[in-house]
């Protein structure tokens, strides 16, 4: 097997666990052809390291190992898959330190950051792994005379998962745990810019004695690597975690194979405080829901309505607060580590000058930062008109849109003017309100009080534009399983 560079900036106990071949049944295999991706360190713009890129032949011969191992996994018992999983879900808790370092030198999140997300795919894992011991069969009182009801829930073959970069790691083991357990096997593809974290947990599912055709992971171009996937029959589910837009594009190169989808796309969150509520704990759940990941979140705060008696209170402690966050590079731990990409940081420079352009006021920030070219000053806009793109598209960096608004009706019609349904935030004190908005806002979660909702027990995903499918909880297993209806006469 031929080498690829790697940087000396793996700074980890396993050196084991940085590995940059794709890892096809059970071995690690560079492109036939020698073809490389670079990854860059979002913080410092160097080079880490370079990963195989291979072709479209080859991420085909992913799927043939993940068919030929499907029928052993499927038919192994439950208890023998749960085993494994859970095994998986020590060894990451257990190089949990390395697993985050290799996360923030690719993705460029602050570190405490990086080991949260470790900590929360994991749990899926954990998760999954007792669910696999519960494959539900399921007793239905029969309609016919002389017949025994059953319908079964059996796995839908190979799964194909497609990862972002924002959650490198989380993303991978929430989709992988739940198609494993339900007897799945998979082809994963990570993104180009973040694939080592998929490696290393590739690394880890081999020590955890996952067998080998199991746990496939395919580095290359999405292009190259994705499409045979849409276009293989032998492939039935496909998870895609990322934008609507390619979201789109898959949906659509799927169609001809008819497979299962579960896709978590784009959101636009709407962060709603009215008159009444705890305004430190709004400002300050706020702050995490905007500037969380660097603002590089699905689950981002884009715009936040504050209800006109209490607007001007909001603004002045949301700034404070804003101003107080530190900028700087993952390892050091700071509040905002860099954006991804050029295109990203653009993206925030396009939608502040739009907003000001049309009257929004720059209440700190708006610019670049002097520590890189990707990184971004915390920005938060005050007075921002419902015409300003950043109140119709996701900025997915650290800018912050505040508008004052004046009814609760008005406010549900302009949470609810938007292609997207993900996640909603409210703020309220009053419980026959509470009640209200959540039932009004067409959004497939709402976080009430609070920032943090998701976790393994509950089902993730959105209405209209932001997906389909649910990950998370028993469902997250179900979308990868068919159900069978078996009727029996026994004489």
């Amino acid at each position: 097997m031929s080498t690829i560079t790697l940087s000396s900036s793996f700074d980890v106990a396993d050196p084991k666990l940085v590995r940059n071949f794709s890892y096809i049944n059970g071995k690690w295999c560079a492109a036939a052809n020698g073809k490389t991706i670079p990854v860059t360190d979002p913080a410092t713009g160097e080079a880490i390291g370079e990963v195989a890129s291979l072709s479209a032949e080859e991420s085909s011969a992913a799927v043939d190992a993940a068919q030929n191992a499907f029928p052993t996994w499927a038919a192994l018992l439950p208890q023998e898959r749960a085993k494994r999983l859970r095994r998986w879900f020590e060894l990451q808790l257990e190089h949990k330190v390395d697993l985050a370092r290799i996360m923030v030198l690719e993705q460029g999140k602050p570190l405490s950051e990086a080991r949260g997300e470790i900590e929360y795919g994991a749990a899926f894992v954990e998760f999954y792994a007792e669910e696999a011991k519960r494959p539900n069969i399921e007793g239905v009182t029969s309609h016919l005379p002389d017949a025994e009801v059953e319908l079964w829930r059996e796995p839908v073959g190979v799964a194909a998962l497609i990862t972002p970069w924002n959650f490198p790691s989380a993303m991978l083991t929430r989709k992988a745990a739940a198609a494993m357990a339900a007897g799945c096997t998979i082809v994963a593809h990570p993104s180009t810019e973040t694939p080592f974290s998929a490696l290393a947990l590739a690394e880890l599912a081999e020590r955890a004695g996952i067998p080998a055709g199991v746990f496939n992971v395919v580095t290359g171009r999405p292009a190259t690597v994705v499409e045979p996937w849409t276009q293989d029959t032998r492939v039935r589910a496909l998870s895609f975690t990322g934008s609507t837009e390619v979201g789109r594009l898959l949906y659509r190169q799927s169609a001809s194979t008819i497979k299962k989808l579960v896709m978590e796309l784009g959101g636009h969150a709407p962060v709603i405080v009215f008159k009444g509520a705890d305004l430190d704990v709004a400002v300050a759940e706020t702050i995490k829901a905007k500037f969380a990941t660097s603002g590089q979140d699905c689950l981002g705060a884009n715009r936040i309505y504050v209800e006109r008696p209490i607007y001007d209170d909001f603004c002045v402690r949301f700034v404070e607060a804003t101003k107080a966050l530190s900028l700087g590079n993952g390892m050091d731990d700071p509040d905002i580590g860099p954006l991804m990409n050029e295109k990203a940081v653009q993206k925030q420079e396009e939608h502040v000058a739009d907003a000001l352009t049309k009257g929004a006021i720059l209440a700190c920030g708006g610019k670049r930062d002097a520590m890189g070219p990707l990184f971004y000053q915390p920005t938060v806009l005050a007075d921002v008109p419902d015409t300003a793109a950043i109140m119709h598209e996701e900025t997915f960096g650290p800018v912050a849109a505040i508008a004052p608004f004046e009814t609760e009706d008005e406010i549900v019609a302009k949470a609810n003017d938007t292609e997207y349904g993900l996640v909603a935030y409210l703020h309220s004190h009053d419980p026959r309100r509470i009640y209200r908005v959540s039932r009004a806002l067409q959004f497939g979660m709402v976080a009430v009080n609070r920032t943090k909702v998701t976790g393994a027990p509950i089902p993730f995903g959105g209405t209209k534009q932001s997906g389909l499918g649910r990950e998370g909880a028993r469902l997250g297993m179900e979308e990868f399983t068919e159900i069978k209806y078996v009727c029996r006469d026994w004489a």
